[in-house]
């Protein structure tokens, strides 16, 4: 079990940062509406941009957070809820704007990812 919970954070914190720090501004087939890079999924969702620099701030940082918690476990929990949680508002934001089901696969898969962490700790 110890690898498996080790594996989910390494996943998720790495999945965070290609996403945010590595694909940022670039085209992906998960990006919500017609979205070429993540300015333009934000306002697909009809969402600010100061919202997208919030959200990326929270994601890295929790994905940071998460990767401490090798070494401080108490930071385990909280990372993985606050990603958890914020998996939950991507799902919302592909259902909002009625993307196909496969958009919202990789936020789904960190959503389970996240929970695991969760019940593990």
């Amino acid at each position: 079990m110890e690898i498996l919970s080790i594996a989910a954070k390494i996943i998720v914190a790495a999945g965070i940062y290609n996403v945010w720090l590595l694909r940022f501004g670039k085209p992906t087939p998960y990006r919500g509406g017609d979205a070429k890079n993540m300015e333009e999924e934000f306002a697909a969702y009809g969402l600010p941009a100061w919202m997208m620099k919030a959200v990326g701030f929270l994601k890295i940082a929790l994905a940071t957070l998460l990767l401490i918690g090798f070494m401080e476990p108490g930071l385990v929990l909280p990372s993985a809820a606050g990603i958890a949680l914020l998996m939950v508002g991507a799902l919302m934001m592909h259902v909002k704007i009625g993307d196909p089901p496969m958009r919202s696969l990789p936020a789904l898969i960190m959503l389970g990812l996240s929970l695991l962490i969760v019940f593990m700790n």
